[in-house]
């Protein structure tokens, strides 16, 4: 019994020296690996170019915020040219019949639909109408519009049915689709 004991004593202490020498085998490796570069050269050169983007994102971001005054001060200024509500949906219907008329097109069924923006204190106004005339006469009502000194935006402009026995060949009749903007707050 005595030599079964020495023999699980010798296992167990050759079982513990592996251990110890794998351990000094991992400690030898680790510092071999801290003591390297920390990162390769690709991975440096990527990181720089990423430095340089968010560097360049946080300049742009400063010079918004520098800015910021300036905007807002534009944006008053453009809400200011807009028209107040009171007075116009008459502007906007006085100002398109007198474009119609300057450009020899008919203006047919007007409709107004507001939709309020209460954060800005504006009121969107979607206007439908249909204009006829000839196609240079169409061109230039939407260059008026275009040139006008309130604010219209086109939507969409559809060529509206016509009657074939209605009309000269040349007249052509186009659904117009505009919006504009009024100040409901001083």
């Amino acid at each position: 019994m005595p030599r079964d004991f020495t023999k699980r004593k010798r296992t167990i202490l050759g079982g513990i020296v592996c251990l110890v020498a794998a351990d000094l085998a991992l400690a030898v490796y680790s510092s071999q690996l801290a003591s390297g570069p920390l990162t390769p050269g690709p991975q440096i050169s990527m990181q720089e170019t990423r430095l340089k983007t968010l560097q360049g994102s946080v300049a742009r971001a400063q010079g918004i915020r520098e800015d910021m005054p300036n905007t807002q001060r534009d944006c008053e200024k453009f809400e200011a040219m807009l028209l107040p509500a009171s007075s116009g949906y008459s502007s906007v219907i006085s100002e398109l019949g007198e474009l119609a008329r300057k450009s020899g097109v008919t203006l047919q069924d007007d409709s107004f639909k507001p939709t309020p923006i209460q954060a800005r204190g504006l009121t969107e106004v979607s206007i439908e109408s249909t204009i006829e005339g000839d196609y240079k006469n169409v061109i230039l009502f939407l260059n008026g519009l275009q040139r006008s000194a309130n604010i219209y935006t086109v939507e969409s402009l559809t060529l509206a049915s016509q009657n074939a026995l209605k009309g000269p060949a040349n007249v052509i009749k186009v659904g117009l689709h505009l919006k504009t903007y009024f100040r409901t707050s001083a």
